[in-house]
């Protein structure tokens, strides 16, 4: 049954290299000492004084109710039970298990030497030392995670250490060219991503081949030329041009990997045929030439031709209805003006006078009179 006076303590897990401190509290004090001791028995301090010549242990705070002291620079030999004593009658006592933990080093990957051909295997080891307890290894390529076989545990002589191996085996394809992998230990004495290596792996493939022409509109009497475009690693070292069924034309001349045509004529279409070279495998591509007259358009000149016509078709038909509605608006503004003109001549008596008003207007009496003598 605890007791006000019964000492109270926590267990506490480190790292090797790092600090940990040992509290040791009452709820009431009556002046009795508190001490704390080592793994040994030995006792460090009693109360304020330091009772054992190790640097590394320093009082932290010493109270009527509290001793607490802090060890550093931990070793694996620092694991175990420390006690915590308060010196009243009888003696009580409480214990504190310091767990030190072994950092386990930066893993180390072997394995590759040297690029490895497409479909072949490839088997990486990512060793790990010092982990206390066993780390675990984790194996990626480019931040996705692989599975490599179970981790191999071995206790290091003399140590209460653990050395970790993991094995990552890979059959490699084109795509792995240039790929990071990565081993990374995962252990509670480190932050996730805090200790890892990385091999980067290169895999030798076959070219892929395309032939890219000049233009899509070879013309009769024109230059010309193709590109064989060829990727693989390592890159091609030849090209070979050849024509399906015949001879290169006589002014078709080869040019590493462009085939040019000083002048098509149509006795030059045919299938074309581009092989490339890169010591790993020869890989051919393919074009139909097809030589059109010199007047032909492209399928997107033509397109664009089309594109043209449909705006000016457009544009005079808006011309055409707008000239139409200002017809129309003219004629019958006109037909308003001669009704106007001709109105003088309906209160006319006679002939001659509606034709005297039609012709003078509205003036009636106003208009000036001559008189002949």
């Amino acid at each position: 049954i605890d007791t006000p006076m019964a000492p109270v303590t926590q267990d506490e897990t480190v790292s090797v290299g790092g600090t940990v401190t040992l509290t040791c509290r009452v709820a009431e004090s009556d002046n009795s000492s508190l001490q704390w001791s080592n793994t040994a028995q030995q006792t460090l301090y009693f109360g304020e004084k330091r009772a054992l010549r190790d640097n590394r242990i320093q009082l932290h705070r010493s109270t009527g109710t509290e001793l607490s002291i802090t060890i550093g620079d931990i070793q694996l030999s620092d694991e175990g039970e420390y006690t915590c004593s308060i010196f009243t009658m009888p003696v009580r006592t409480a214990r504190a298990t310091v767990t030190v933990l072994g950092v386990p080093g930066k893993p180390q990957i072997s394995g590759y030497e040297d690029a490895v051909q497409e479909g072949g295997k490839v088997t990486l080891t990512c060793t790990s030392s010092g982990s206390k307890p066993p780390a675990k290894l984790h194996w990626y390529r480019d931040q996705e995670e692989l599975t490599g076989r179970p981790d191999v545990v071995e206790s290091n002589p003399g140590e209460p250490t653990y050395t970790v191996i993991s094995e990552l085996t890979l059959t490699v394809g084109r795509s792995d060219d240039n790929a990071l992998i990565a081993c990374a230990v995962d252990h509670p004495s480190l932050a996730p991503g805090d200790k890892g290596s990385e091999q980067r792996i290169r895999v030798l493939f076959t070219p892929d081949v395309t032939i890219q022409p000049e233009s899509d509109l070879p013309r009769e009497g024109g230059k010309f030329h193709l590109q064989c475009i060829a990727n693989g690693n390592p890159e091609p070292i030849s090209y070979l041009w050849q024509k399906k069924d015949g001879e290169l034309p006589p002014l078709a001349k080869v040019d590493g990997s462009v085939l040019r045509f000083e002048m098509l004529n149509k006795s030059d279409n045919g299938m074309y045929l581009c092989q490339a070279d890169n010591g790993i495998g020869k890989v051919q591509g393919q074009y139909t030439l097809l030589v059109q007259d010199p007047t032909a358009m492209s399928t997107s000149s033509g397109v664009d031709h089309a594109v043209i016509g449909g705006v000016v078709a457009v544009i005079v038909f808006i011309l055409l209805c707008l000239l139409i509605v200002l017809g129309r608006y003219l004629i019958r503004h006109k037909g308003t003006y001669l009704t106007h003109e001709a109105k003088g001549s309906d209160d006319a008596p006679d002939a001659d006078t509606a034709i005297i008003n039609a012709e003078g207007g509205h003036s009636g009496a106003e208009d000036k009179k001559e008189y002949f003598i």
